[in-house]
């Protein structure tokens, strides 16, 4: 995407450079079985988002509809980019249009609940995935928690959603004391 941008929008890829930059110092920050808020969780999120939208322009729009108690909930780091990136690339996929992807996040009953939802066309052929992203999500919960019930697929008439359900990790650790 940054080679196509560089000689049609130069100032584009600049921009998409530096988010990329941005990108990554962030995930490097980041050790793979660490807790972060669910704030600073967002903040990486909406980095890789802003690389997304250079690169599918106005097709791709986001809308996050975030309660305000979820945002000091403590999650492992870099939880959600994986599940964006798979709704982003089945949400995309043979459209035209403006496609909008969204992400709910709520705290029900002791645990964050993050719902992020990306159109389908049932009829559509969909790219065959390797079904890492999805894969890997429910593995890293599953080694954290040792639940594999914190991962929910739902496809809902034209929406494909994916629900995580992270428990309160000071819960969680009075539990296995």
């Amino acid at each position: 995407s940054i080679n196509a941008l560089i000689g049609i929008r130069p100032d584009e890829a600049r921009t998409m450079v530096q988010q990329l930059s941005d990108f990554f110092r962030s995930t490097m920050r980041k050790e793979e079985n660490q807790f972060i808020p669910f704030s600073e969780e967002l903040e990486h999120l909406k980095l890789y988002l802003e690389i997304e939208k250079v690169r599918f322009g106005y097709r791709l729009k986001t809308e996050m509809d975030i309660a305000e108690e979820s945002l000091t909930w403590k999650i492992p780091a870099l939880l959600l980019q994986p599940i964006m990136e798979n709704a982003i690339k089945f949400g995309l996929y043979g459209t035209t249009g403006e496609v909008v992807i969204a992400l709910r996040a709520r705290v029900i009953d002791k645990y964050l609940v993050v719902a992020i939802m990306n159109p389908f066309d049932a009829d559509m052929q969909m790219p065959e995935g390797t079904g890492f992203g999805l894969n890997s999500v429910k593995r890293r919960l599953y080694l954290l928690f040792a639940r594999s019930d914190l991962v929910e697929i739902n496809k809902e008439k034209n929406f494909f959603v994916v629900i995580l359900k992270i428990p309160d990790i000071n819960e969680q650790n009075n539990i296995n004391r």
